[in-house]
């Protein structure tokens, strides 16, 4: 019977130490922390002719003779910035611009390395002219959706021109609620001073949406990231949507841009003549108060993500152009890894 005793005691114990270390690794791996990061993908498109998308430029006997090849470098070159952003763990959620449709999304989460997050899809197919969309990553693990809106953007001053949503998504995450904004404002081809009304229209739309859900809820935490197409210090972004310094005072309902300051160093993430910071985020006051922030880069930007040019500026190293040059894109993106309290 003592014999037994001991034979039956050594695998409860063993069981015990396994279970125990268990839920050690288990806590290990609780999202104490989570990232959040923008990407302006640069014409992320399949190499099938799609009649209702633009994609002419990215079909086999185009002048850019985009293949299968071609679009596979693609995918693995986004998802090697993607899962590099942090050295411990792939980002929590991912807002993404210039994607074509569902299909791209899939190959991305499936055929890089962004498969081991298990990410599920946010998009919908909009309206812009250009085919492209924004859409929402999220590692299920990590974030939970409840509300999901396209807001779109008819402009009263030419209701003909079809351009991005904005993408909203409400959603919990480390037992707090929060509110995504997801954006790519109209761009500056045919002119900066011409194309400022839309930008202009889209930061008043933006901002009314905010103060709605803040009336509603005035402890919300709002977050906003995207390519704007405008400068921090620009009227859209600044007087518009108001969002500010975050040397200023912390007001819960004001909002921030945390981009601010580096465009200010004259970093940016994106370069033509000079650098651009388009891609931004701000948050607000309730946000900031309640989680602490990393130490964040903000601006993810690496040299095997640089193209060096002959005078000596290293800028982002894009897909293509005028031509085909296999690299990244042509912005950079951001990023913003956040504790909670």
């Amino acid at each position: 019977m003592k014999g037994s005793m001991v034979k039956t005691g050594i695998p409860v114990i063993m069981i015990i130490i396994v279970f125990m270390i268990s839920g050690c690794v288990q806590q290990s791996k609780s999202p104490e922390q989570y990232s959040i990061v923008f990407y302006n993908v640069e014409n992320l498109f399949d190499t099938i002719d799609n009649p209702g998308k633009n994609d002419e430029r990215y079909l086999p006997g185009s002048d850019l003779e985009w293949n299968t090849e071609k679009y596979m470098h693609k995918l693995n070159q986004l998802g090697k910035v993607l899962t590099s952003i942090h050295e411990n763990t792939l980002p929590s959620i991912i807002g993404l611009s210039e994607v074509e449709n569902r299909l791209v999304l899939e190959d991305l989460i499936e055929l890089t390395d962004l498969k081991k997050g298990n990410y599920q899809i946010i998009h919908q197919e909009g309206p812009d002219e250009r085919g492209i969309d924004m859409a929402l990553l999220y590692r299920e693990s990590m974030f939970k959706p409840i509300d999901i809106q396209f807001i779109p953007i008819n402009y009263p001053f030419n209701p003909e021109e079809k351009t991005r949503n904005i993408l909203y998504v409400k959603g919990e995450i480390l037992d707090e609620l929060i509110h995504l904004y997801i954006n790519h404002w109209t761009s500056r081809w045919g002119g900066h001073l011409e194309t400022n009304p839309h930008r202009a229209y889209t930061a008043e739309l933006l901002r009314s949406h905010i103060d709605a859900v803040l009336d509603t809820d005035p402890e919300a935490n709002i977050i906003v990231m995207g390519d704007l197409n405008d400068n921090p210090t620009d009227t859209s972004v600044y007087m518009i949507l108001q969002a500010f310094p975050l040397n200023m005072d912390i007001y819960g309902n004001e909002l921030y841009n945390l981009t601010l300051e580096k465009y200010e160093q004259g970093i940016g993430t994106l370069y033509w003549k000079d650098w651009d910071l388009f891609d931004q985020i701000i948050v607000n006051g309730n946000f900031l108060q309640r989680i602490n922030l990393e130490e964040n880069e903000l601006v993810y930007k690496r040299d095997w993500m640089l193209y060096e040019r002959q005078d000596g500026i290293k800028v982002p190293s894009r897909t293509a152009s005028k031509s085909y040059y296999g690299g990244f894109s042509d912005h950079l993106p951001v990023y913003l890894m956040v504790r909670a309290k």
